[in-house]
């Protein structure tokens, strides 16, 4: 990245609204261009509770990545524990988002790193990450760190 460092850290709830801002952007240029039902309003009206949450839960965490003197970008995941039907600790990748002009330098992937770092630590035999199909962008990303298709989610307008 240059001259610029690239710093991963757990955020704190003061991070909140930086998260929030970044997770609107991850809406607008994720859900807004690839799911028309999606409410791209959500993270004004719900983010700051839901992502407050996350960085006072136990079994999750939310990430940011810091350079420039500012943040440029977040993950968001938590651990869920096995169920009867699957029985093992999984680690899921609930969003992340990266500022556009801070994009293949480096930042998703010292995210990541750490999440899978993260998520070891928390016991998780498994970790989850869901993409929407037509961000090819966003899989061969995820494909990186050896993440690979499980299962298909078909959908219809009625």
């Amino acid at each position: 990245m240059g001259s610029s460092e690239i710093r991963v850290r757990r955020a704190v709830r003061g991070d909140v609204g930086a998260i929030v801002g970044l997770s609107a952007v991850l809406f607008r240029e994720d859900a807004g261009r690839r799911d028309p039902s999606v409410n791209l309003d959500w993270p004004r009206e719900e983010g700051h509770g839901h992502f407050a949450d996350l960085v006072a839960g136990e079994t999750s965490v939310c990430l940011l990545a810091e350079a420039d003197g500012g943040v440029v970008g977040y993950l968001a995941a938590r651990v869920r524990e096995g169920t009867g039907l699957r029985p093992v600790r999984v680690a899921e990748l609930e969003s992340m988002c990266v500022r556009e002009s801070q994009r293949s330098r480096g930042v998703g992937t010292k995210l990541v790193e750490e999440f899978i770092g993260w998520a070891g630590s928390r016991g998780a035999a498994r970790l989850s990450v869901t993409a929407y199909a037509a961000n090819e962008r966003a899989i061969r990303f995820c494909e990186r760190f050896g993440f690979r298709p499980r299962s298909v989610s078909l959908e219809r307008g009625v």
